[in-house]
Formats: structure tokens, C-alpha cells, sequence
């Protein structure tokens, strides 16, 4: 199961950074024009991918030493703690002001 969550999420990082679909962005996609002009989404769509392939890379690891110790638990640990810590994470980074070209409006 970690194996397969984890090439969704690669794909959704490849999809929302190389292939441009910013409508996977929550809440981007429903924006008015003007509004999203103030947003750098590219700066966002990178935060998207590198959260993405990091939380992919630790289920990969996860899963992998679940197979190694024999412990299939590890692998329920590893899933619930990359949402955990990963979800959180890139909402609050890429909610950041960091990516908001016109901070006075």
C-alpha cells in the first residue's frame, strides 16, 4: 500500500510542477485572475513537488524497513506520520507570504 500512495504522490508532484496542473492546488483554480497573479506559483508548484517526493521517499524507506524488520506496523507508523508532518507542513509553507508577489494588497 505505501507503495502505491507514494508513486501517486511522485505523480502528483511531477503533474502540479512539470506539467502545469495548478488546478490540483486547493483553493488556487477557484481564485480570481487578479488574485492569482499575486501568488508565485511556481514558487508554490515547487513546494507541492518537493513535499511531495520527500513524503514519497519516506514511505518508500518506511516500507522497506518494514520488510527488513518484519514489522508490518512500521508501515501504518510511517503512512500516518508523513500525513501527519507532511500535510501540515506544506499547507503552512505554501500559504506563507513568501510566495505573495504584492504583499500590500
Amino acid at each position: 500500500m505505501l507503495i502505491t500512495v507514494s508513486i501517486i504522490f511522485v505523480l502528483l508532484g511531477i503533474a502540479i510542477k512539470y506539467a502545469k496542473m495548478y488546478f490540483l492546488i486547493a483553493g488556487y483554480n477557484t481564485m480570481s485572475e487578479k488574485k492569482q497573479k499575486q501568488y508565485d506559483v511556481d514558487g508554490v508548484a515547487s513546494i507541492f513537488r518537493n513535499a511531495m517526493f520527500g513524503m514519497a521517499f519516506i514511505m518508500i524507506l518506511g516500507y522497506f524497513i518494514s520488510k527488513w524488520l518484519g514489522n508490518p506496523k512500521i508501515e501504518m507508523f510511517t503512512l500516518f506520520g508523513v500525513i501527519l508532518f507532511g500535510l501540515p507542513y506544506l499547507l503552512i509553507v505554501s500559504n506563507s507570504n513568501k510566495y505573495k508577489i504584492n504583499k500590500d494588497n
